[in-house]
């Protein structure tokens, strides 16, 4: 063993140790071992900084700010509502919708980010339906490790291993290369999850860590839930063609318009009422009732407005546009003894006040003649721009606390059918193969841009640099071990191990070392790590390297068994309460069902 060989297995087991125990940082430690390579000479500087010119890394960084255009368009969110919309009362089509919508999304955006965007809406639906978040919170994270599996763009580990293929002289993988397997094991995944998660038993009167308020809890407080309605503008309505400041609804027949869904081509659109709001035939009026439900009907029928079902809150279904906030009068403000009527709160303010408490106690009906009182608390509906803006008027008005879904604000909301036409534009010229996969999602971060999708700041901001730093520290890894003998060394070491006359044994063995190795170290790591043993296992057996790289890039996401594994399984371990032994207890039959199905499949797509 020479010197180099020497000091580099010690830094490769300084870098596992420090992964372990998270001291210092993941991206601290790749610019230590950036530092270190050149400083022990076992490599040059250029070649300890060459993970910086490497494709795959601004591919990475690119599909960042895809997924952050997705979310701030509403992509993300309109999802989420699908699933409110179609689970019904069903934890059994809730969870085979849910899985099936995150591992979707896990295959061109960041699985992390896409289960961060869901643990809410999970506990908004678990809460609404009176289910335990539990059996849902852990199929989340699952599909979004299973949706890793599904193309080349999904993780990392998948880009990192294409990329060490196309190192070595091979045409890589093609866009969609992982898709027959992955399939296979989400249908698998989905069927598991509807066995096991009665496993996962509920916690009785859990804290799921939304300890701030939330558009739900408002609505109770202000007691809006039983005055909400959605009612549909008919073609003979009166109302067809008006703008809301002419037509009286509030004064004449207690009807507040909150917002309007309006159906355009491929989907609906949402606009928060104001003052200059013009009604058109086919809307659905989204509006809160001060008058009582037969008056209602009454008032409906002279309207031409036709009820329509609402099976949850419009707050939570559109709390991606759509908010609430709580204000106080302070003591000095000009408010105080005038009516609603009379200061033109909509127009004034482009608010809608829908609530309100006087001395603790909300008050049932909030008429436009109603009187403002000195240290009233206001619930006000509109959007969260507007909402934001409140803070210019802090003499008048007091912003108490905005409610934990104001995070979920999509600036660019109108803007979504511009973001899914980039996203199939990325697919087909990745899936065509015209241009390569890095330029391919260059064009399409140019073009959400052009589109106004995400501005510039935001697009930098959408970077996780600790992330791409990881990768650029590792990647001199793999060349420190390939000319410091290394790579021949574990080679060697696995050939003794399994013999050389079992591809199917050493198919096994690259999915079970690199599977253990990423639960106690980062799964991109770990595939900076393994691609290169992997394809010099293939050349040592004269066996193809695509399905060693395979099961590379398979045992990198299979990371069920520990919630230290991956973030998605650490995300999730909060809210559903879940302790170490229950990813064990679900994760490790799982893990070998995938192992069992990649060995399977594996040799099939990619012949030995």
């Amino acid at each position: 063993m020479t010197i180099d060989l020497t000091i580099t297995l010690v830094l490769l087991a300084a870098a596992m140790l420090g992964f372990t125990l998270n001291k210092p940082r993941s991206d601290v430690i790749a610019l230590l071992l950036m530092l270190l390579f050149p400083l022990t000479g076992v490599l040059t500087l250029s070649q300890s900084l060459a993970g910086f010119s490497e494709p795959a890394v601004l591919l990475i960084a690119l599909l960042f700010v895809i997924g952050e255009a997705l979310v701030r368009t509403g992509v993300v969110y309109r999802l989420g509502d699908y699933l409110v919309k179609h689970a019904g009362n069903s934890e059994n089509r809730l969870l085979v919708l849910l899985m099936l919508a995150v591992a979707t999304l896990s295959a061109v955006m960041s699985s992390t980010g896409v289960v961060a965007i869901f643990i809410p809406v999970v506990l908004s639906i678990a809460a609404k339906l009176k289910l335990s978040p539990a059996p849902l919170l852990m199929p989340l994270a699952f599909s979004a490790l299973i949706g890793g599996m599904l193309t080349l763009v999904a993780t990392p580990p998948n880009m990192v291993v294409n990329a060490e293929l196309q190192r070595a002289g091979e045409a890589g993988f093609s866009f969609f290369a992982f898709a027959p397997i992955g399939l296979i094991v989400l249908i698998l995944g989905i069927g598991y999850m509807l066995l096991a998660k009665r496993f996962l038993s509920p916690a009785v009167g859990q804290n799921t860590g939304q300890d701030s308020i939330s558009l739900s809890g408002l609505a109770e407080q202000y007691r809006l839930t039983s005055r909400e309605f959605r009612l549909q503008v008919q073609p003979h309505s009166p109302l067809v063609n008006q703008p809301l400041n002419t037509l009286g609804l509030r004064s004449e027949y207690g009807i507040n318009v909150v917002a309007v869904e309006r159906p355009a081509r491929l989907r609906s659109l949402l606009l928060v009422a104001n003052s200059q709001t013009v009604i058109q035939a086919g809307d659905v009026l989204l509006v809160d009732l001060a008058a009582a439900s037969a008056s209602v009907l009454e008032a409906s029928a002279i309207l031409g407005l036709s009820p329509q079902p609402l099976h949850h809150s419009y707050y939570s279904l559109h709390a991606h546009q759509l908010g609430l906030v709580e204000v106080a009068l302070p003591p000095d403000s000009a408010l105080a003894g005038k009516s609603i009527q009379q200061i033109g709160f909509r127009s004034r303010y482009r608010l809608n006040i829908v609530g309100i408490k006087r001395k603790g106690e909300a008050l049932l009906n909030v008429l436009p003649d109603e009187v403002l009182q000195q240290q009233d608390t206001l619930l006000l509906a509109g959007s969260w721009s507007e909402i934001r803006r409140l803070q210019q008027h802090r003499r008048d008005l007091l912003l108490l606390s905005l409610p934990a879904e104001s995070n979920e604000a999509t600036p660019a909301a109108d803007r979504a059918p511009y973001a899914i036409g980039s996203v199939l534009l990325m697919i087909a010229l990745m899936v065509s193969g015209i241009v390569p996969t890095v330029l391919a999602a260059l064009i399409t971060a140019l073009v959400l841009g052009a589109c106004r999708c995400i501005d510039l700041n935001n697009a930098y901001k959408a970077v996780h640099w600790p992330s791409l730093l990881l990768i650029v520290g590792m990647l001199p890894f793999a060349q420190a071990l390939q000319q410091t003998g290394g790579i021949d060394l574990a080679v060697s070491g696995v050939l003794q191990l399994a013999g050389n006359q079992a591809p199917l044994l050493m198919l096994a063995c690259v999915f079970i070392i690199t599977m253990l190795f990423s639960l106690v170290i980062s799964n991109t790591a770990t595939a900076v790590l393994m691609a290169p043993v992997a394809l010099s296992l293939a050349s040592a057996l004269n066996a193809s390297p695509y399905p060693f790289a395979m099961m590379v890039a398979l045992g990198a996401s299979t990371a069920f068994m520990t919630p230290i594994a991956s973030p998605v399984n650490l995300l999730v371990m909060g809210p559903g309460q879940y302790r170490f032994i229950d990813f064990l207890k679900i994760g490790s039959p799982f893990t070998l069902l995938v192992l069992m199905v990649s060995l399977l499949l594996v040799p099939l797509f990619f012949p030995l």
